[in-house]
């Protein structure tokens, strides 16, 4: 496996080794041992999946308190996938990175707790999975608008459909500090 460094540390691209011939291909979406090796030792206990159709932009998203760090990949398709730092004292406050993530490249982002993720869907449909470090939590559930002036996210979309939780979500600088996680270097 291949790690990739970001725009924000902590937010890893992992890249498995994919072992491939005329029948189709294998490879590892995850191997806690490879990861420890890393310097990610991860304990998962909740797994999703989303499906999407072409111009869903889903996001931005986080929990607190409760954070999750989330490991997310596409099985189907392809999507844009962000990670913005809401980490009150954090040096990277406000700041975001994304990457492409597609059945093509097979590629693993890594989005570490106490950063909203959110992505929007490039292809005909998605099918989109992750894995998280802590279970879904109704009262700890918040977001930010995806469309945020300060955080100028430059997204692939030019009118995306949202859900109306994600069309009416605050933006960063009206969240009450109490409900962002804390930076703990």
């Amino acid at each position: 496996m291949k790690v990739v460094e970001t725009g924000l540390p902590g937010c890893l691209v992992l890249e498995p080794q994919v072992f491939g011939d005329a029948r189709g291909f294998f490879y590892e979406s995850f191997n806690r041992d490879k990861l420890r090796a890393s310097g990610l030792d991860l304990q998962f206990v909740q797994g999703n999946v989303s499906s999407s159709t072409q111009g869903v932009l889903r996001g931005l998203h986080y929990q607190w308190p409760k954070p999750q760090g989330k490991l997310v990949s596409v099985l189907e398709g392809e999507v844009w996938d962000v990670a913005v730092d809401i980490r009150r004292g954090s040096p990277t406050f406000g700041r975001w990175t994304a990457v492409v993530l597609s059945a093509d490249n097979k590629r693993h982002f890594w989005i570490p707790p106490g950063f909203a993720h959110g992505f929007a869907t490039l292809s005909e449909r998605a099918l989109f999975t992750y894995l998280c470090t802590e279970t879904y939590d109704r009262e700890a559930d918040a977001g930010i608008r995806w469309n945020d002036a300060r955080l100028a996210i430059d997204w692939p979309l030019g009118a995306p459909l949202l859900s109306d939780k994600d069309a009416r979500a605050p933006f960063l600088a009206d969240v009450p500090d109490e409900r962002l996680p804390v930076y703990a270097p």
